[in-house]
């Protein structure tokens, strides 16, 4: 595997890029989301893409304008659509044997591919979509009884409980909030829902347990879509060793077709 850093043009500026280089016709789009870096926090970005090339897919990461190495203005996910063309253009000049790209986001990178119907990508992998479209905007109850669940499974939280460390006013507020019904879908994750509809390709949607903006989803999203798949005890960025096992598996099985 040889990874290899370039530039691209993007509308009026340049955007940078890097392949990890492989053999296979099928490759992965890695699309970062909010202002990460294309490495990705600790360097997890990076490190996925080696070894998912070192399995025998060419991986292409780029920083969208605004961001990173790139230049230009960071417009936010919803208009990121030509920042993504882009950089799949890019990636079939550079590897050309691809005849398939698999697209893969987590947070509201996968928000972005989801409402632009997945651009020319021909699969996608979705990870712990976001669906909030208020940064302030309370849990929903689905969310908040999830949170409760892994406390009430934890002797330290329950100790605290016993011993007077929690506070019992929030704690009722909170309980309040879990008691509701479930919350109705943002417009956001209806229009995420709708985008996808016009996506022809395979789909599968990957949450993870522990996660507040995966929980969030899921509370949008309707619970009969057989493309989610849960990766019990994982967090937002699949650090854990059980969460990473299961996003590559995951990726590769796509790849594999």
């Amino acid at each position: 595997m040889t990874r290899l850093h370039l530039t691209f043009e993007c509308a009026d500026t340049t955007l940078a890029g890097s392949l990890d280089t492989a053999a296979g016709v099928s490759g992965l789009l890695l699309v970062s989301g909010g202002n990460e870096v294309r490495s990705g926090v600790f360097s997890g970005q990076a490190a996925l893409a080696a070894r998912i090339s070192a399995a025998g897919y060419p991986v292409f990461r780029f920083d969208r304008r605004g961001v990173g190495d790139s230049g230009g203005e960071n417009k936010g996910f919803r208009k990121s659509n030509r920042d993504i063309q882009s950089a799949l253009a890019a990636f079939r000049v550079i590897a050309p044997q691809i005849e398939r790209v698999v697209g893969y986001g987590n947070c509201d990178a996968a928000s972005a591919l989801m409402l632009a119907s997945g651009l020319d990508c021909d699969a996608l992998v979705l990870s712990n979509p976001w669906t909030v479209e208020d940064d302030r905007a309370l849990p929903p109850p689905e969310a908040v009884r999830a949170r409760y669940a892994e406390k009430l499974k934890n002797p330290r939280e329950l100790a605290r409980l016993l011993s007077g460390g929690v506070d019992l006013g929030k704690l009722a507020k909170g309980l309040v909030r879990a008691g509701r019904r479930t919350s109705a879908p943002t417009t956001l994750a209806s229009e995420m829902a709708a985008g996808l509809a016009a996506f022809d390709g395979p789909v599968r949607i990957l949450v993870a347990g522990s996660d507040r903006t995966a929980q969030i989803f899921t509370s949008n999203w309707d619970a009969d879509d057989t493309r989610v798949v849960r990766c019990d005890g994982a967090g937002h960025a699949w650090s854990e060793p059980h969460a990473r096992e299961f996003l590559e598996r995951n990726l590769l099985e796509i790849l594999r077709g």
